[in-house]
């Protein structure tokens, strides 16, 4: 395999935006203010269980239900779009379980975390991008999910309302530009 940095960035940020997890402080600390305590740990842990199963396992899944991952990533890229769109212009499209259970687990892990646009964009990657280059970019990004969850009061006092706002805003610009490149490099394989 040749490695290659520049895809490891990409993989890495395209996980970072769908992950949002700078985009999600006031809604963990909301959650943190009502359960107490997160635990980090268990947090970060689940959420990556969930995104390396679905980055190995995920192919045979979709074969099972007669897909493949081009279809997979074509669709994948139309829930990147919604989700990019949904940041941009901050209206929820996406609707969230209000009557979830509480706990690090759910809704923390999942589907906060590992939601199913995490998932999706692991499988979408794998029709660009070479399983080990999706791995290490999971990885780097569960380090910095740690990070967030054990730092939440520190960060929102850092970066303040505004601060929290053009993070998420521009992170869902550039989950645009990624749908549409992985729509537009999956979906010529449609008809042939």
């Amino acid at each position: 395999m040749d490695f290659k940095i520049d895809e490891l960035l990409t993989v890495t940020f395209t996980l970072f935006a769908v992950i949002d997890i700078v985009g999600s402080i006031p809604l963990l600390i909301s959650l943190k203010e009502k359960m107490g305590v997160i635990k980090a740990t268990q947090a970060t842990l689940v959420s990556g269980g969930l995104m390396i199963l679905f980055l190995f396992f995920g192919k045979a899944f979709l074969k099972t239900l007669g897909l493949d991952i081009r279809s997979f990533a074509v669709g994948g890229s139309v829930v990147i779009f919604l989700l990019g769109l949904e940041m941009v212009l901050g209206h929820e499209i996406f609707k969230s379980d209000k009557d979830a259970p509480s706990g690090t687990v759910v809704p923390i892990a999942f589907p906060v975390i590992a939601g199913s646009g995490t998932l999706t964009t692991v499988m979408s990657l794998k029709a660009n991008f070479d399983e080990l280059i999706i791995l290490i970019a999971i990885l780097i990004n569960l380090v910095v999910i740690y990070i967030v969850l054990k730092s939440l009061k520190w960060i929102e006092k850092a970066l303040g309302k505004a601060g929290l706002l053009a993070v998420r805003k521009f992170f869902g610009v550039i989950l645009l530009a990624i749908a549409v490149k992985i729509f537009s490099s999956n979906i010529g394989s449609f008809g042939k």
